[in-house]
């Protein structure tokens, strides 16, 4: 990893803990949006926005597919296959990555002191409900790369982070309205390899969206 930073260690004993969608059965949840694959400790990726991060003609581009590839699967009466699963992932990442990136919205948490609760929202549970790897805090989207522990569930741990950080945004900001968007991305980490070029690509997003000295990007080292 070009950084030179070590992040808790991933063993090959601790490789239990990545996830194979072909032999592992999942929880498969959906809150009206996107499925969701969900695994008791396991290492996500997952990615949540303000709610005025993208423009209302991208996300009406991306509904119109998702809701195609989920209604074929559904009227054949069989589960997403694994090249529907990979193009919803790189319909909420990739494309909409780029749209993050350009900076569209408010970008309120380019305020520092609303940047800097959000990271501590996501620091106050580590070693708890999580173990922290990775996260970064960019102008209008979160990346953040985790394990469950404690047999914590994603959504539990995505409610709080939300719905915490938010009250707090809203008051340091003096303003009222929703923060967040209410859907969110995550991934399950498939292995080693994967989760390091996670951590690469959350650790250098600031550079790639032209951001200088950004402060909001970090790893948990090794003790």
């Amino acid at each position: 990893m070009s950084h030179g930073l070590r992040v808790r260690s991933v063993t090959p004993a601790s490789r239990r803990l990545f996830f194979n969608y072909n032999s592992a059965v999942p929880t498969v949840r959906s809150r009206g949006k996107l499925p969701h694959w969900e695994e008791h400790y396991a290492i996500y990726f997952v990615t949540f926005r303000l709610a005025d991060s993208l423009p209302q003609s991208v996300l009406q581009k991306f509904e119109f597919e998702r809701r195609n590839i989920i209604a074929t699967a559904k009227a054949s009466g069989r589960a997403l296959s694994s090249f529907e699963r990979t193009r919803l992932e790189e319909l909420f990442s990739e494309q909409i990555e780029q749209k993050l990136d350009t900076g569209a919205g408010s970008c309120l948490l380019a305020n520092a002191a609303v940047a800097a609760q959000v990271t501590e929202t996501l620091r106050h549970f580590d070693q708890v409900r999580y173990h922290l790897y990775a996260w970064c805090i960019m102008p209008n989207h979160v990346h953040v790369l985790f394990r469950l522990v404690a047999a914590c569930e994603l959504a539990e741990v995505l409610h709080t982070w939300k719905s915490y950080s938010a009250k707090n945004a809203n008051r340091l900001l003096r303003r009222t309205g929703t923060f967040w968007q209410h859907e969110y991305y995550d991934h399950l980490i498939r292995n080693e390899e994967e989760f390091y070029r996670t951590v690469t690509y959350i650790l250098d997003n600031p550079k790639k969206a032209g951001l200088r000295n950004w402060r909001w990007v970090g790893t948990v080292l090794d003790p």
